[in-house]
């Protein structure tokens, strides 16, 4: 349809080609009509098909480094899960920040946001929601306040904190969510330029801690304001949970040294290289590193076991690796058929736009976008759309880009935008109004937040 609706004299019959793949790839990406991972693969078959790349083009996307960085922090993150140490940190966290119920709010939250920097969301909020619905259930019991409104307002706020947190950590780090590792990537491929993963968490991490505060104010402040001054048994609770996880153990400390190390290396990358002289390390060869490390390392050599073996590898998420490939495979043909420049003339001859405007513009259209359809496929098709008016514009494309990708994370109205939220949903705690009133007030808190950091923090690092 859109082959032969577009005038060839406005558009290239290789843009006409691409963007009516990208068309057809959104659509089946937001009804699920195909396995997101297999709809992926699409630009794979048709490019050489229809003339726009070669096969050696079209496939050389689906091994790119950005894909190998995200294999080795999912390979970390296994490690993380198998020998339970992430549940320990949470519950230390949780402990730490005292038993009234805005203390064992904020402690949740602070566990699940410190984890999702480096574990999926999802697999945060499966681990996480279960444990805070274990504590609620056993403090209503225990404590008699089971139908006191004030704990039922602790409850709810309780949920929906966790699974905020999980979205608001993921935008920490690199690895911390697929949509961060799609855009790092395209920057390399469209300009070149090397997001480290120091800078990227020296504008992640303070958005992050701004985020959590607001999303606590939010819930504890304004819409569920529970009054609780100290829920009795709760500490009793969670010591009693760190107990039956006994001492940390063998694997728990290789795992740690592991994760340390490779974070080490990662944060002070380019220390490193400047005192070699040489560009010899990168984030992907320090995530592969550490990941293979993990199937190196013996716990009991005897019996050849090690921190990670080869069946561990079928919890890791191989479509989440072809989608990046499709993405950065359909981003290649866009700039190739010429759409991206095509966009950025369009835009260089509007004028009267401030760069603050096209910012929280641009945020505010990625955010109410990703409460419909996947954060991934809404930065896969929507960040190559925004390098093209930063060319028009003649700004930074990085500018516009991460702010966008920030805000491809704050699906937070909806349980069908992230699945962090339907599985809080799942639980029964939360009815739909709860959450997209909470979700719309924390979507404004946060375009506020990313705007000025887009404005102020974003131009001085890039």
């Amino acid at each position: 349809m859109i082959y032969f609706g577009v005038s060839p004299g406005v558009l290239s019959a290789k843009s006409i080609v691409v963007l009516g793949l990208g068309a057809w790839m959104v659509t089946w990406w937001a009804t699920e009509a195909m396995p997101i991972p297999v709809s992926a693969l699409l630009p794979m078959i048709l490019f050489p098909l229809l003339g726009v790349a070669t096969v050696r083009e079209a496939s050389a996307p689906y091994g790119d480094p950005v894909i190998f960085l995200f294999m080795g922090g999912f390979i970390l993150a296994l490690g993380l899960e198998r020998h339970n140490l992430h549940t320990r940190i949470a519950l230390n966290l949780i402990r730490l920040t005292g038993t009234s119920g805005n203390g064992i709010i904020l402690g949740f939250m602070l566990s699940t946001a410190l984890i999702s920097m480096w574990i999926s969301n999802t697999a945060t909020a499966i681990m996480m929601l279960p444990i805070a619905s274990s504590v609620t259930s056993l403090l209503a019991k225990e404590t008699g306040q089971g139908e006191d409104p004030r704990f039922k307002k602790f409850a709810t706020g309780l949920m929906l904190a966790i699974a905020y947190a999980a979205s608001i950590g993921g935008m920490a780090t690199i690895i911390g969510t697929p949509p961060n590792v799609v855009m790092v990537g395209f920057m390399k491929r469209f300009y070149d330029l090397d997001v480290s993963f120091t800078r990227w968490m020296m504008v992640g991490i303070p958005l992050m801690i701004l985020a959590l505060a607001s999303c606590y104010f939010v819930i504890t402040r304004i819409l569920f304001r529970n009054h609780l001054p100290s829920i009795q048994g709760s500490a009793e609770l969670i010591q009693r949970k760190l107990t039956e996880l006994g001492k940390l153990s063998k694997e728990e400390k290789l795992v740690l040294s592991v994760f340390s190390v490779t974070c080490f290396f990662w944060i002070f990358r380019q220390n490193l290289n400047g005192m070699i002289g040489k560009n010899l390390l990168d984030d992907t060869t320090i995530a592969m590193a550490g990941g293979v490390i993990m199937f190196l390392v013996p716990v009991n050599l005897s019996e050849q076991k090690f921190l990670l073996d080869w069946s561990d590898m079928k919890e890791l998420p191989w479509g989440i690796l072809l989608l990046f490939g499709g993405g950065l495979c359909l981003a290649d043909g866009m700039e190739k058929s010429g759409l991206v420049q095509i966009v950025g003339n369009y835009f260089s001859n509007q004028s009267g736009i401030s760069t603050g405007v096209l910012v929280f513009s641009l945020t505010a259209i990625s955010m109410g976008l990703t409460e419909l359809m996947s954060n991934v496929a809404l930065v896969t098709i929507f960040v190559p759309v925004v390098f093209g008016i930063a060319d028009g514009f003649h700004l930074n494309p990085i500018w516009l880009a991460m702010p966008v990708t920030f805000a491809a994370s704050c699906a937070f109205m909806m349980p069908i935008s992230t699945p962090p939220n339907a599985v809080l949903f799942a639980t029964g705690y939360i009815k739909m109004r709860d959450m997209i009133r909470t979700g719309l007030l924390l979507n404004l808190f946060c375009l506020i937040i990313i705007t000025i950091l887009a404005l102020t923090v974003i131009p001085v690092l890039f």
